[in-house]
């Protein structure tokens, strides 16, 4: 498994991350360690958790886990907060008594005296940028954290968030953790090429759009049992009846085709087309079971090559607003678009 640079920071991570939002949920603690014994056998370093999966207890889980081997020199913990944790108003944000107290509740859980990578799990309206950058600032000196990162964030939270952090020297994120994936490319309008242009790096999550882009979901039929969607057909933003477009459908015959090709798994050709995105340092996988996790893992020995690159990112392609996105690429010399193929004029 490749290790790649965070962002400009010196923190190397491995470019395939473990997400634990299963465990403790549709993961058993048992099925969770030996998913983060494969994963480390494989040669995989972060580990990505949050203190709002399973409220608390992935975090625990990964604890437990770390506790049993002995030793967490070769590992790289990342978690966040943000989201609530409890009822009312004082359980959750990003202002100065919530995040101080939830990053100790975290090195609690995860019995651990520093947390590698601590991110925002989300914007706070309500807490003072200020506030926040400084208290994790403060985290930083104080050595309960190493580096700091953001997940969730908009364009223009972000540029705000690393100017601020400049401004008063306090310690920037280094990275950001969006949605992206073959059928959400959105982060290409904005957030990516700032994060080429500053420096930060990228850790996608949903890297197989909630499961769309495994091949399990069918046209005609809509997704029954034990399956994300069987289960809940209304979820999140894999929702069946928001992704059951003919642009889905385009994307997903192109990945069946090179996976056809490649005698490989259509989740393994998801994930290696974001693998190979510019900006990204590492993909966060997320698997119900050490079986998901191992085809997953395969990833790691597949490269495509150009053609089959361009394939999938024209069968993606999401476009671009006529204004401002389209006028800048046209008269200002703004080549980033078409580089990163959000942009064909035809599919």
């Amino acid at each position: 498994m490749q290790q790649r640079r965070l962002g400009d920071s010196g923190l190397v991570v491995s470019s395939l991350a473990l997400g634990t939002m299963t465990f403790g949920a549709e993961t058993d603690e048992e099925g969770a360690h030996a998913q983060l014994d494969r994963f480390v056998e494989a040669g995989g370093t972060l580990i990505d958790t949050a203190d709002v999966y399973s409220q608390g207890a992935s975090e625990s889980i990964v604890g437990r886990w770390l506790q049993q081997r002995g030793r967490t020199d070769d590992v790289v913990i990342a978690t966040k907060g943000r989201f609530p944790m409890g009822d009312g108003p004082l359980h959750q944000g990003a202002g100065r008594r919530y995040l101080r107290r939830a990053v100790e509740a975290s090195l609690r859980r995860l019995g651990v005296d520093a947390i590698d990578l601590y991110q925002l799990h989300g914007w706070d309206p309500a807490a003072p940028l200020e506030e926040t950058f400084s208290t994790l600032d403060d985290l930083v000196r104080a050595g309960t954290v190493r580096h700091v990162g953001v997940s969730n964030y908009t364009g223009w939270q972000l540029q705000k968030a690393l100017r601020r952090a400049e401004q008063h020297g306090w310690t920037a994120p280094i990275s950001l953790q969006p949605q992206y994936n073959l059928l959400a490319r959105e982060i290409e309008w904005e957030l990516l090429p700032q994060c080429l242009e500053e420096g930060v790096g990228v850790l996608p999550w949903g890297p197989l759009g909630g499961g769309w882009l495994t091949g399990k979901y069918r046209r005609d039929q809509r997704p029954t049992g034990a399956t994300r969607l069987g289960e809940d057909p209304d979820r999140g933003v894999e929702a069946y009846d928001r992704r059951n477009t003919e642009r889905t459908w385009d994307v997903l015959d192109a990945v069946e085709t090179i996976a056809d090709e490649r005698d490989c798994s259509m989740a393994q050709v998801a994930l290696a087309w974001v693998h190979q995105r510019p900006g990204v340092t590492s993909v966060i996988l997320g698997a119900r079971t050490t079986d998901q996790l191992e085809d997953n893992l395969g990833v790691a020995d597949l490269v495509l090559g150009d053609e089959e690159l361009d394939l999938l990112s024209v069968r993606s392609c999401p476009g671009v607003p006529d204004y401002p996105y389209g006028m800048i690429a046209d008269h200002c010399g703004v080549d980033v678009w078409d580089r990163l193929r959000t942009r064909i004029a035809e599919r």
